[in-house]
């Protein structure tokens, strides 16, 4: 797999990684010899970088993680974690250099290591950009080998932009698919000027890219796409990216005809791949066959340039007008 620079990190990294939010929780059951699976089948593919947080399972996707570490140990791969959204209430002021050394020691045992690879602020509310004092706690951490570098996964373009211009941030995680173009306009050459790592999350939209659903789906009880599909738990714009369904739905069907030959998700990632500026997609995964799928995007040839005009022409007339202007 191509692999490409993550940012100030300086690690080397796949092109297309694995998002383990899955593996914890709020995507319905999944075993710990499924989850393990997953990750087996992803790292066998090419995948070297796992995106997980201290919140997913509250622990259990980064315990996996962890199971599979210690059996696979010259697997070689990126652990990033993320860390915030232990707090309670999820203000700014709960960004505190107490919490976060708190929250860094359990991510570390959960984990097994003495040193993360990269710790990412999980959405953190709009103020805790301006306070020096919390990149000045994260900068410490990174001096005391408790963490080798951190970033901030982010909801919005203008918070990616903020976090840009710190200079001890890596990299930032942003939403970035077909249905989510904002991102292009300011925050990948930003990222690229600055040195900056892009993490490209729900990819598929959540599931909508796959082209599976159709307006009559429905999702377990305990799925986020059920339980958050008016952002009642956390920010919508994480579930369908945001999208109304029946919109994304009809988006997706045209997209399809787009891709061609090609299925709709392996388009979407290779789309993503494509952008300049990104350093890795993090596709989720609930099994071995949808890990092996993903990670085999990267290999797919580019993008026509009448492709990604189509793409636009799908977002701006179906999609824009609901995500643009808010994220």
């Amino acid at each position: 797999m191509e692999t490409r620079t993550l940012g100030r990190t300086g690690r080397q990294v796949g092109v297309v990684g694995l998002g383990c939010w899955q593996l914890g929780a709020d995507w319905g059951a999944v075993s710990e010899d499924d989850a393990l699976a997953t990750l087996g089948a992803a790292v066998e593919s090419g995948v070297t970088f796992l995106d997980t947080a201290d919140v997913y399972g509250d622990g259990r996707s980064e315990q996996l993680i962890r199971r599979f570490c210690e059996a696979e140990p010259g697997a070689g791969v990126v652990v990033a974690t993320k860390m915030g959204r232990r707090a309670d209430p999820h203000v700014s002021e709960q960004y505190t250099r107490e919490n976060f050394r708190a929250w860094n020691d359990r991510s570390r045992a959960n984990l097994g290591v003495e040193t993360l690879d990269l710790v990412q602020l999980h959405c953190p509310p709009t103020p805790v950009y301006d306070r020096d004092e919390v990149f000045d706690a994260l900068d410490e951490l990174v001096a005391e080998e408790r963490i080798a570098a951190y970033g901030v996964s982010v909801e919005t373009a203008a918070e990616a932009l903020r976090a840009i211009a710190r200079p001890g941030v890596a990299s930032v995680q942003i939403i970035l698919n077909c249905l989510r173009l904002k991102p292009l306009d300011e925050v990948l050459p930003a990222a690229r000027q600055a040195g900056v790592g892009i993490i490209a999350r729900v990819p598929l939209a959540s599931g909508l890219l796959s082209g599976k659903y159709d307006e009559s789906t429905t999702f377990a009880a305990d799925d986020h796409r059920t339980y958050n599909r008016h952002g009642e738990a956390f920010d919508v714009g994480e579930t369908f990216s945001g999208v109304p369904f029946e919109v994304g739905v009809q988006a997706a069907r045209r997209l399809a005809q787009v891709a061609g030959d090609v299925p709709l998700a392996a388009f979407a990632l290779r789309w993503i791949v494509d952008q300049e500026g990104v350093s890795t997609v993090i596709p989720g995964a609930r099994n071995p066959d949808q890990a092996r799928r993903n990670a085999a995007a990267a290999g797919l040839p580019p993008v026509t340039a009448e492709q990604a005009a189509a793409v636009r022409a799908v977002y701006d007339e179906l999609v824009a007008e609901h995500v643009h202007s808010r994220w």
